[in-house]
């Protein structure tokens, strides 16, 4: 048995950890990531308390990917509650589920075969020795469908680079975790648990490691490292298809995703965008990242109206939302507005934003001006 329990608790624990590392700004993938690195810990210390969690997040991943934020208000008390009552975290699921139930059919089934382990589980109608494996074949799934949907969204591959994190992920479990279980004796099992969670850790977070021993030891060219380490991590994660044939919807998805990453060079790498036609494709993907960059800047420039450097007027507001918002690197709602690098104008555009421009209307103009944008590069690819 603790073979099998082993095994869910490495892939669960790697899968969590996956997921947050793919990207640390997007709350689906910390909801589903908590869960699973939260079920993890319930596989070595198996209470109600930490099975909740995993629950908790599940319907976070649910209404996420609903479209709902409230979650994020309510986890909090009805863990509380949970504490005392542990079965309360299925109501919320249960809610969760009935929303689902129209648009995400499959996973409402998945849901339901969770509901049902982790219910056996805290109403104790099964032993955990068979309920926990249960619950970890349904949050591995939910997992791997929480995956593949960001990567569909952000129009990357998938498959060769979880290939390659759990492939690698298991070799160094298998190394450092044998040795251990060839000694095992009983009473050390959370030894074993603990080598193999940190042997997994230390490869599914090496890049973020790297970059925090750079910042400590060579801050001069950490910048540098990290933006190197980001695009040879997000070459697997480049779809290989071609955009010929690529809808205009398609297409200014694309766009807004890219311009997301306008200034992460190491994410516009896995960026489909550094297949368009003006891109030289023999060129090394660092320095297609940089031409698609340029093409982005360009498109947005074309926005600006010829009256001035700054305006509040519509006919300015789809310039100020791109280029101020991603090329000049100002974030009007975020606690760090407090820059002391900005110009004149870059200053004015803050100060109208805090003042006039709600965050929801900023968004909005964003959308519409990627479309431009869009429309702009498509201009380019011809049988588009």
């Amino acid at each position: 048995m603790i073979v099998l329990y082993l095994l869910v608790f490495g892939l669960a624990w790697w899968l969590g950890l996956y997921l947050v590392v793919r990207d640390w700004t997007k709350p689906l993938l910390w909801w589903a990531g908590g869960g699973l690195v939260a079920f993890a810990a319930a596989v070595v210390w198996p209470v109600p308390a930490l099975v909740c969690v995993p629950a908790l997040a599940w319907t976070g991943v649910i209404l996420c990917l609903l479209g709902a934020r409230w979650w994020i208000y309510a986890v909090v008390p009805v863990f509380a509650l949970a504490l005392w009552v542990p079965w309360i975290v299925l109501v919320p699921l249960a809610i969760a589920f009935a929303l689902a139930l129209r648009s995400k059919v499959f996973l409402s089934l998945v849901t339901v075969m969770f509901g049902l382990g982790a219910g056996a589980f805290l109403l104790q109608l099964l032993p955990p020795v068979w309920s926990l494996p249960l619950i970890g074949v349904d949050l591995i799934v939910l997992g791997v469908v929480v995956a593949v949907t960001d990567a569909v969204e952000a129009g990357e591959a998938i498959r060769a680079d979880m290939v390659r994190s759990l492939v690698v992920s298991v070799l160094t479990a298998a190394l450092f975790g044998g040795q251990v279980a060839l000694f095992l004796r009983p009473g050390m099992e959370p030894l074993l648990y603990g080598t193999v969670a940190a042997a997994i850790a230390v490869q599914v977070l090496a890049s973020p490691i790297a970059s925090a021993v750079d910042r400590l030891a060579v801050p001069r060219v950490a910048a540098e490292r990290a933006e190197l380490r980001e695009a040879a991590d997000a070459l697997p994660r480049r779809a290989p298809s071609t955009l010929d044939g690529i809808g205009a919807d398609e297409f200014a998805r694309l766009t807004r995703r890219a311009l997301t990453h306008y200034g992460d060079l190491g994410k516009l790498v896995a960026s489909p965008l550094t297949a368009l036609p003006s891109i030289d494709q023999a060129l090394p993907p660092l320095e297609r990242a940089a031409e698609l960059k340029r093409l982005l800047l360009k498109s947005i420039l074309r926005l600006k109206p010829r009256t001035g450097d700054f305006g509040t007027s519509d006919e300015w507001r789809h310039y100020n939302a791109l280029y101020f918002y991603y090329v000049a690197g100002i974030r009007p709602y975020s606690v760090r507005t407090k820059r002391a690098d900005l110009d004149p104008v870059a200053k004015q555009a803050l100060s109208w934003f805090v003042t006039q421009v709600p965050e929801r209307t900023l968004h909005n103009w964003q959308n519409a001006a990627a479309r431009l944008v869009a429309a702009d590069l498509m201009a380019g690819v011809g049988s588009v």
